[in-house]
C-alpha cells in the first residue's frame, strides 16, 4: 500500500498530467490529489465532501456567498454539492486536495 508521497513527486505527476490536477493516492473513497488552477478555476460541486490544503500562492476562495483570503498553512473544507472556486488567485496557487466519502467518484 502506498502511504508517502513527496512534494517532489506530486510536483512531477502534475507536470505530466493534462489537466490542471494530477491524483496522488487513492484508498477506499479516498482520493488525494495534487491541484495548481489555471487562470480561471472552473470547478463545479462534487459528490464528495473534501478539504483544501493551501501550499504556496494565495488568493480568495468562495463558498456559497462567503469569501475568505486564503494563504500558505490554510485549511478550507467544502461539503458535498456546495459551489465553490478560488478567484484572484496567485500564478503559483497550489493545493493538496482530499475528496472522501460517498462512492469515491464526482460529478464532471
Amino acid at each position: 500500500m502506498r502511504f508517502h508521497v513527496s512534494f517532489a513527486e506530486s510536483l512531477r505527476q502534475l507536470q505530466k498530467s493534462d489537466d490542471d490536477f494530477a491524483v496522488l493516492f487513492e484508498h477506499g473513497s479516498m482520493k488525494g490529489i495534487i491541484f495548481g488552477p489555471d487562470e480561471i478555476d472552473g470547478q463545479e460541486p462534487h459528490i464528495q465532501d473534501e478539504i483544501y490544503l493551501v501550499m504556496r500562492g494565495s488568493g480568495e476562495f468562495v463558498l456559497d456567498d462567503k469569501i475568505v483570503t486564503v494563504g500558505p498553512g490554510d485549511f478550507l473544507f467544502v461539503p458535498a454539492g456546495m459551489e465553490h472556486q478560488f478567484q484572484n488567485f496567485t500564478p503559483d496557487l497550489l493545493l493538496w486536495v482530499i475528496f472522501y466519502g460517498q462512492d469515491g467518484g464526482e460529478k464532471e
